[in-house]
């Protein structure tokens, strides 16, 4: 089986849908899986070793020029072909370019046009690429890319997926007329899929409906990450101070501010509590972040902001200092990899009582269910597990030993063998 997957790089942060497409890969290569990982835009951010090994397609620099200005859509690629090199793309997108959906509404519905848009050569580009590696399976990352779906059919016979893992909160960011023009379109784009690959039950219900798609096509796959690179263990004494954990990027809907105030409630009955927080913080984002740090100041130097860890090694540290993690997501968050990984470290959790998060919590028993949005709810959760030994002991080890039973990496590529290669005949147009 060669299976070749299409992933869009984050502009320079941690994504963590390439992050997951990247283990993916690695994943499937250890299971003796040709697999071709294929970056778009710019390249992908990884603290594992990157599995990307083509050219970058649509990149970021060209996509952008082609978006904005005629001539640059006639120039001929050898003319432009050297604004695609990874290094150039890297400095480029040094804190100049993000993936803030308001701001990128226009190049969204231009993308989405395809083969009748100013990125129709890119897209065959694309199409003549993955056409030439012969692959037994494609999967594109998002929806979002859907716009080079119908090039790749006029070169490739073969059955091509999506993977559905966050398209909807880029989309709700989407400003109007940009985003009615876009969900027309990527609503009729989207549909001529195969089939679509989900993390959990809760997703593929949501994105049935979201974008009008046939629950049937949908497989879902476990989210996983490589257990053996995290060496947390189970503690079996709380830390001294107790910290509150938080690692996830930064800004509203991820809710640091919600665990803020959870976190000060608790600090009546543990006076000497702390908040130690880490994750990507973009620059549309630096005016939450300074309203969080202002909230935060009854805590004093107990908040604490790591930034995000360039290593694996720093943030399996992170991680290893805490002793109960907590990121109180408003949105409907489809994935959730830092939840794993807090397991995978022997940390106990409390999460949300809406989105992915039961389902996670019911696979492995490691946490607690709180409240969405409820500040009350969550610190009586924390302080369930800080102040029970017992409590927190039970939960530790349940969530470390189901996250290697039923989230490693080695999962996802068997349950990727199974439902897509043999099992794949029955998601034929």
């Amino acid at each position: 089986m060669h299976l070749a997957i299409v992933t869009a790089g984050g502009a320079g942060m941690f994504c963590g849908s390439c992050m997951h497409d990247n283990t993916w890969a690695r994943a499937l290569h250890q299971a003796g899986v040709e697999v071709s990982l294929i970056p778009l835009y710019t390249p992908i951010r990884v603290d594992e070793e990157d599995q990307t090994s083509s050219p970058i397609f649509f990149g970021g620099i060209n996509v952008y020029l082609s978006d904005h200005f005629r001539f640059w859509r006639r120039l001929p690629r050898f003319l432009t072909r050297w604004l695609d090199s990874p290094a150039i793309i890297r400095r480029a997108t040094r804190g100049a370019v993000g993936n803030d959906a308001a701001e990128l509404g226009s190049m969204t519905a231009s993308m989405l046009l395809g083969e009748s848009g100013p990125h129709q050569q890119a897209g065959d580009e694309l199409a003549e690429f993955v056409a030439s590696l012969k692959p037994d399976l494609v999967c594109f990352s998002n929806s979002l890319l859907s716009g080079s779906l119908r090039a790749l059919r006029k070169k490739y016979l073969g059955r091509v997926f999506c993977v559905l893992q966050g398209d909807d909160v880029f989309l709700d960011g989407l400003i109007d007329p940009y985003r009615q023009r876009v969900m027309s379109t990527l609503k009729e784009r989207a549909a001529e899929f195969d089939g679509y690959i989900v993390h959990s039950q809760f997703y593929r219900n949501y994105m049935s409906q979201y974008l009008s798609l046939r629950p049937e096509k949908f497989v879902e796959l476990p989210l996983s990450i490589d257990c053996s690179k995290h060496n947390g263990k189970p503690k079996s004494v709380l830390g001294n101070p107790p910290t509150v954990g938080y690692f996830a990027r930064i800004c509203p809907e991820k809710g640091l501010d919600a665990l803020v105030q959870g976190v000060l409630r608790l600090k009546k009955e543990i006076p000497n509590i702390r908040l130690r927080a880490g994750g990507y913080l973009g620059s549309q984002n630096h005016a939450y972040f300074e309203t969080v740090r202002k909230m935060a100041e009854p805590l004093g130097d107990a908040f604490e902001y790591i930034g995000s860890p360039a290593t694996h090694a720093e943030k399996v540290d992170f991680f290893k200092s805490i002793d109960v993690f907590s990121v109180p997501a408003r949105f409907q968050e489809p994935k959730g990899l830092y939840v794993l990984e807090a397991w995978a470290n022997g940390i106990p959790v409390v999460l949300p009582d809406h989105a992915a998060f039961p389902e996670l919590i019911a696979s492995t028993g490691g946490g607690l269910l709180s409240e969405t949005d409820t500040a009350e709810s969550l610190a009586e959760m924390l302080r369930q597990i800080l102040q029970d030994s017992n409590l927190r002991t039970k939960l530790a080890a349940s969530g470390y030993e189901h996250v290697r039973q039923k989230h490693d990496f080695s999962r996802l590529a068997k349950a990727t063998i199974e439902k897509l290669g043999i099992a794949g005949e029955d998601f034929r147009r």
